[in-house]
């Protein structure tokens, strides 16, 4: 599966969001914001509760610096809203069920789990600036931590 490569334009996308509104990259980016698109395997889980958790709290300081955040994973609108709502998540989650733009992102493919190989999310994030070019690149990240080194990759710690 091909990825994404800083200097690479980030493929447009819209997709439902937890409201079941819709949003495309194009829309994060609008007013000269940049974006942090993150990729998560499952809503309601240990590490992706953690992860968004991370990105909440920090989202004051990541929209300061210029950043919108969006958080994609194969969940569905209930799903993503049950999660948003009990984690009080304040930035949007979208759902990509048919995986069309994980694959596009580079974030479906094999991945090491537990020792035995398995086709699924890759936990990832990726930042374009404002003209939709990519500028930084993660793939296979922890999610505890994960917010935290990023923060220090683009300078804001």
């Amino acid at each position: 599966m091909p990825r994404l490569a800083v200097g690479d334009t980030a493929p447009d996308f819209t997709l439902p969001t937890a409201s079941g509104e819709q949003i495309s990259l194009s829309d994060l980016l609008a007013e000269g914001r940049k974006a942090v698109v993150y990729f998560y395997p499952a809503a309601s889980t240990p590490g992706c509760t953690t992860e968004a958790c991370d990105f909440r709290d920090n989202l004051a300081s990541l929209k300061g610096a210029g950043y919108e955040v969006v958080g994609i994973s194969p969940d569905g609108p209930a799903a993503l809203e049950k999660f948003a709502r009990e984690q009080h998540l304040t930035f949007p989650l979208v759902g990509d069920p048919d995986k069309t733009v994980l694959e596009a992102w580079g974030a479906w493919g094999e991945k090491s789990l537990y020792g035995k190989t398995v086709t699924g999310v890759i936990r990832s994030a990726i930042v374009v600036d404002a003209e939709g070019v990519v500028t930084h690149v993660a793939y296979n990240v922890r999610a505890k931590g994960h917010v935290a080194k990023l923060r220090r990759d683009l300078g804001l710690d």
